[in-house]
């Protein structure tokens, strides 16, 4: 009998999204919540509870994504900008063999598009899904509208989101709140 379980996604929190020199920076505001993340991953992996690290990836000058024409090239496969930033990238590796640990590759917003997310929490028992990560207005906000329309309650973390857009994360975490029911902590 599997048990019922919580899982914490951590959302494309790497270099091109972080760092100083990355190519999609939230900045200082994205910096600032390196050691919460880590805190929290470390609480959900020693529990014996799920830690899901999905991580956008792109190709380079692929013409058919649609982020192509948003966007600047950023989480390039292979690149220094789609590494885990800062303190989470010792913490990812001293748990790369960890059961519990889990880093995936996502092409779009939603951790869950195009990914086998949703199975694997499923057989995992996964009955609420705390977000983590960077952008609160993108990449965090798709992946828990997927989660929402599919019967996941959802924990976002205000102090471990951050975002690059004047405004975004305000508006986000009130859309949040407001219309997934999103418990905010």
């Amino acid at each position: 009998m599997i048990q019922l379980s919580e899982a914490l996604l951590i959302i494309d929190y790497t270099n091109d999204f972080v760092a100083p020199t990355g190519a999609l920076t939230a900045g200082p505001a994205a910096q600032a919540i390196a050691p919460r993340i880590v805190e929290l991953a470390e609480t959900f992996a020693a529990r014996g509870d799920f830690v899901f690290l999905p991580t956008d990836l792109h190709e380079p000058g692929d013409p058919y994504h649609p982020e192509t024409a948003l966007f600047p090239p950023h989480n390039v496969a292979g690149s220094w900008g789609r590494e885990y930033y800062g303190p989470l990238a010792p913490w990812v590796a001293a748990h790369a063999t960890a059961a519990n640990v889990r880093p995936f590759a996502k092409t779009r917003y939603s951790s869950f598009a195009g990914t086998p997310l949703d199975l694997w929490l499923r057989e995992r028992g996964v009955e609420r899904l705390h977000l983590t990560g960077v952008c609160t207005d993108i990449c965090v906000l798709h992946t828990a509208v997927d989660a929402y329309d599919l019967n996941y309650p959802l924990i976002i973390h205000q102090d471990a989101v951050a975002t690059f857009k004047p405004g975004g994360q305000e508006w986000a975490l009130d859309h949040l709140k407001t219309v997934l029911n999103a418990a905010l902590e």
